[in-house]
């Protein structure tokens, strides 16, 4: 009898602190240049004076916004493949110097055209969003240490768009609000909203430069070259006196630089991928080299495409929410009382300021829901019973917000804010609970990559058109009097993503379909879809606003990690349910 050798076991690297601490300083830089518009938004168009009346002002809004998730949208999939052949450094930072230059070009906006230009501009320039989640998924490779390190982009978020609304708010039209600061006659008064972007543009500049100087190369194989933003910032710090400490470039076999999670899970060490050499820290033998297209498309089951077109549905609607709220509460009340519960108009007149401290506090309540509120709810309940009751009664949280209208005037405040608490707890538990039922609702594991990628792209691209049509909307609900058509339509796309989740059960989100794709994929082919499910998700923009501000901080990497957990949670309930009845 013989025995075989235990296969040896790596030694497990610690947490990249330091690099994650880097890339969050990078990260924060966008939260806080996207969300500081939404404060003074209403007035800025006002002030350009191409609303031929106040009730259209929401339309052109609604245009500026969709003018960057569409830009990313169309520019997602390129600066992914840039980021494959020239690294995801150089991405990041382009990305940051391209919001850079749109925040200075929309302080300067003196037109619609111009303004749209540089929303544009900062959409397309940046693809940041997918190339952060991959480069934290290069920087840490162990399993235990991932649901911790994809939970901290979004935290960032978060913390972002705390500071962004209320940088806005209080930085807008600041000769109007602090003369005797910032007398009148000078650039400022001609320029009423450049100073909030020139601030933003300084954070943004200390981000490029920390970006330059301190963050590492993670792409496996241009890592390697030679950095020289790199070797000037070691330089910076020997200078100034400062003993870096470095985790290492996580070389060798043992490190970070393992298989990517989803072929390391189904290609044994002795296997390798197509068009790549296992004994070469090289790269590919043959980067022309192309394989025959993988059936993929038999990865997109029912319940897959249920889910997805689920997603975009509250996409869509979350980001109306996003792009609505702030229109409403400058929208100047009305001086006509009401008709009656469906025929009423005006908003809460609310000036940069106060809109600003208000939208700040969605990212408190975000993190606070994220933390405290998802994992024991969907723990106790179930993934699927959570997203059901959500999807169902969403439409409560668009319905009841133009009747703040009805309030008193020392009410109001209170009553935005217990609006903004159901919303955000809404969002919160809705986003990650599809990312969790999409996952186990995955034939394969080879394609999940793909799946998330192509969600992604449907997400983005209707918050790429919800703004607009939102806006249109709002502008005719003004127009007849009834200033909550564009909030009851949203409340019907909601209503028709609730429908949709009937469709939906338990036994296909238990996680068990990896056979499904058995025998239909031949060895060439399995290794293809690893390797191009894992591009497919990083090159999907995760969308604007979503991201920005619907997400709530959560991303679809940062769910799985406690996709096992959660899951088993779920059939627990659903087993134990069944059992009783």
């Amino acid at each position: 009898m013989t025995t075989s050798n235990p296969p040896s076991v790596a030694p497990k690297k610690g947490f990249p602190v330091q690099q994650l601490f880097i890339l969050a300083l990078c990260r924060i830089c966008e939260p806080i240049s996207f969300t500081s518009i939404f404060p003074y938004i209403y007035q800025m168009i006002e002030s350009f004076g191409i609303a031929k009346s106040t009730n259209e002002i929401g339309i052109y809004a609604g245009m500026v916004t969709s003018a960057f998730a569409l830009a990313e949208f169309s520019t997602g999939m390129m600066w992914g493949r840039v980021s494959d052949n020239y690294g995801r450094k150089p991405v990041l930072i382009i990305g940051l110097v391209g919001t850079l230059v749109s925040m200075v070009v929309f302080g300067f906006a003196k037109s619609f055209p111009v303004c749209l230009i540089a929303r544009a501009l900062g959409g397309g320039l940046n693809g940041n969003i997918g190339v952060i989640q991959t480069t934290v998924a290069e920087l840490v490779r162990e399993k235990e240490h991932q649901p911790r390190a994809f939970a901290i982009m979004p935290f960032i978020w978060c913390l972002g768009s705390i500071v962004g609304p209320s940088l806005g708010g209080l930085l807008a039209e600041p000769t109007r609000f602090y003369p005797g600061i910032f007398p009148p006659g000078g650039i400022l008064e001609e320029y009423p909203f450049l100073l909030p972007n020139l601030v933003a543009s300084i954070v943004l500049v200390f981000g490029i430069a920390n970006g330059v100087l301190f963050l590492e190369e993670t792409h496996d194989v241009l890592k390697h070259r030679k950095d020289h933003g790199l070797e000037a910032g070691k330089k910076l710090l020997r200078l100034l006196g400062i003993k870096g400490h470095r985790e290492g470039k996580y070389e060798g076999p043992d490190s970070y630089n393992s298989p990517p999670n989803e072929s390391d899970r189904l290609l044994e060490p002795n296997e390798t991928i197509a068009g790549y050499d296992s004994d070469s820290r090289s790269g590919p033998c043959d980067p022309n080299v192309h394989k025959k297209t993988a059936p993929i498309t038999k990865a997109f089951t029912r319940p897959v495409v249920g889910l997805i077109i689920s997603y975009g549905i509250l996409a869509y609607h979350s980001m109306g929410y996003e792009q609505l709220m702030p229109v409403f509460l400058s929208t100047p009340p009305s001086n006509e009382p009401p008709q009656n519960f469906f025929k009423f108009t005006g908003g809460l007149g609310m000036n940069t300021q106060t809109i600003g401290f208000i939208l700040s506090m969605q990212g408190i309540f975000s993190m606070l829901t994220q933390f405290f509120v998802f994992p024991p709810v969907a723990r106790f309940f179930g993934i699927l019973n959570v997203y059901r009751f959500c999807m169902f009664t969403y439409p409560l949280s668009y319905v009841m917000v133009p009747y703040l209208d009805f309030l008193p005037k020392h009410l109001q405040v209170t009553g935005i804010y217990v609006t903004l608490a159901i919303k955000i707890m809404y969002g919160v538990l809705s986003y990650p609970c599809n990312a969790i039922l999409l996952t186990n609702s995955a034939p394969s594991l080879l394609v999940l990559g793909a799946i998330n990628g192509i969600a992604a792209s449907c997400a983005s691209l209707a918050r790429a058109f919800s703004p607009t049509i939102t806006g249109i909307i709002y502008s005719k609900g003004l127009d007849i009097n009834v200033v909550g058509l564009a909030w009851w339509v949203n409340a019907g796309v909601c209503v028709i993503g609730g429908a949709q989740c009937l469709m939906m059960k338990h036994e296909d989100f238990e996680g068990h379909h990896t056979e499904e794709l058995g025998g239909e994929v031949d060895e060439e082919a399995v290794e293809h879809i690893a390797v191009e499910a894992q591009v497919a998700h990083e090159r999907a923009p995760v969308g604007t606003g979503e991201s920005v501000v619907n997400e709530y901080g959560l991303v679809i990497q940062a769910v799985e990690g406690e996709v096992a957990t959660l899951s088993a949670s779920s059939r627990s309930h659903y087993s134990s349910s069944v059992n009783n009845h």
